[in-house]
This record gives C-alpha cells, sequence and structure tokens, in this order.
C-alpha cells in the first residue's frame, strides 16, 4: 500500500509542474495582457481571476491542509480582483506557487495520506486535499485553455 500511496504523491506532483503549468504557460505565451483579463460578462471569470484563484486555492489545499502551514487567504478577492496584473507576473507567481506545493508533496509522508486535517470548512483526509488540489486544478487549468482558444487565433500546440 506505501508503494501506492508514494505513486499518487508522485503523480500528483506530475500532473500539477509537468502537465497543467506548462498548458497554462503556453496559453499566456498567446495572449495580451488585456485578452489575460477578459471576461465575457461581469458574470464570468478572467483568466487572470483563474489564475490568482489558483494560487490561493493550492495553497490552502496543499500547503495549509496536507502541509500543515497556516496559509492567509481572501478567496473572494481572487475573484473581485478588476486590477490587470501583467501576465508574466501572474506566471511567476503561479510557477511559485508550484515549486513551494512540490516541495511540500516531496516530503510528504505517504503515511500521512489517511490522516484528518480541519479545513476552514470541514475535516478532510490528506488524501482528499491533494486529490481535491490537482482536480480542481485541472478543471479551471481546463477553463483558461478554453479562454485561451478564444482570445487567440494561435494554435497553443497544448499535445505533443
Amino acid at each position: 500500500m506505501a508503494d501506492i500511496a508514494k505513486l499518487f504523491i508522485a503523480e500528483s506532483r506530475a500532473f500539477l509542474s509537468s502537465d497543467y503549468l506548462p498548458k497554462i504557460e503556453r496559453c499566456l505565451e498567446a495572449l495580451t495582457d488585456a485578452d489575460v483579463w477578459w471576461r465575457a460578462n461581469e458574470g464570468s471569470n478572467s483568466i487572470g481571476n483563474l489564475l490568482l484563484h489558483l494560487e490561493g486555492s493550492t495553497r490552502t489545499w496543499i500547503m495549509s491542509v496536507a502541509g500543515g502551514s497556516h496559509i492567509e487567504r481572501d478567496r473572494q478577492q481572487e475573484f473581485d480582483e478588476r486590477e490587470r496584473i501583467p501576465r508574466a507576473e501572474l506566471i511567476a507567481r503561479l510557477k511559485r506557487t508550484l515549486a513551494e506545493a512540490d516541495e511540500v508533496l516531496a516530503r510528504l509522508d505517504s503515511g500521512a495520506l489517511p490522516e484528518r486535517r480541519q479545513t476552514p470548512w470541514e475535516e478532510v483526509t490528506v488524501l482528499w486535499a491533494v486529490y481535491h488540489a490537482v482536480e480542481h486544478f485541472a478543471m479551471h487549468a481546463g477553463q483558461i485553455i478554453m479562454l485561451a482558444k478564444m482570445r487567440s487565433e494561435e494554435n497553443l500546440k497544448l499535445s505533443d
């Protein structure tokens, strides 16, 4: 069972850093700062808001819940932000967050996966927190890809 737990952690690290992040980077390379902050309507999120949200959610679920660090977060501000933070800064922040998350996951003892941890909302296992962080990241990466395809006429080259 320990081998499966180690594989789960290794695959989670790979999805975040080696699969989703490069796709998001390719999307941002094809866009302008204006494209990154474009929204279909006031009730929709921009890519910029989604990037801020991915940073906050990854910090919450990986660093705070799985890693045991206290993280301050204003989730609503991630969606309310309207200042056009440059895409280079947004991707740099996300890369830093994913590097820190990767360090937490690399240090995570596979025996800790069944441990229960309190979140601001409920008690979950460490495995649940990591699994949720990865699937949540994947969902928003898909939204970013879709928005980038809508705003760019380039082939984003998202698959090899």
